[in-house]
């Protein structure tokens, strides 16, 4: 018995330093939400649930209206915490990232580490695959956090996928068990 999890990265959204959990989608952010809720409208879903940020809710509340579905938020799933309160380089914080892929306990001050993040995400992810064995799970998401969880079940999603990923995107993961079996991308 096959269950299916629909990782969905957040669509546009743009960055406001400070303001993680609310930052709204930007307008082409929104009219890709509803490219998303287009693509998935013909699939069957047992239920959505979603990061607490702001960004990630509005990706599949178009999912969640069509199908019925109230959207059910964890506070686990939010977006990985890579710094503390200050700016860096972006290029700094690129380096960071590929540097927590390679060294999972590597962080920057202030910031969680590839295992920080898996030790708060995947008891979630571990219970939906248990409580809803069999069935269609919507996960709305952020690129990083996507990529930590993925990673867990399969070392090849790292660094180079992360980079590979756009806003938005979907993921199809099938399991068996707590087995991943297969990812396909969705996206167009």
């Amino acid at each position: 018995m096959n269950t299916s999890i629909y990782m969905i990265r957040h669509a546009e959204s743009p960055f406001v330093f400070g303001q993680e959990r609310t930052r709204k989608l930007s307008p082409q952010g929104e009219e890709e939400a509803r490219k998303v809720t287009a693509l998935l409208n013909n699939k069957e879903i047992d239920l959505i649930v979603s990061s607490p940020y702001t960004r990630a809710i509005q990706t599949i509340e178009g999912i969640s209206n069509a199908k019925n579905i109230e959207v059910k938020v964890f506070e686990e799933l939010r977006e990985r915490q890579l710094k503390g309160a200050y700016k860096l380089p972006e290029e700094e914080i690129q380096q960071a990232i590929k540097k927590s892929f390679e060294d999972s306990d590597y962080k920057l001050s202030g910031g969680e580490s590839v295992k920080d993040v898996q030790k708060r995400a995947l008891p979630v992810i571990k219970d939906l695959l248990v409580k809803y064995a069999g069935k269609t799970i919507v996960i709305g998401t952020h690129g990083n956090v996507m990529t930590v969880i993925m990673n867990y079940f399969n070392n090849e999603f790292g660094y180079a996928f992360w980079l590979k990923t756009s806003k938005p995107d979907i993921y199809k993961l099938i399991f068996s068990g707590e087995t991943l079996h297969s990812v396909q991308r969705v996206w167009e």
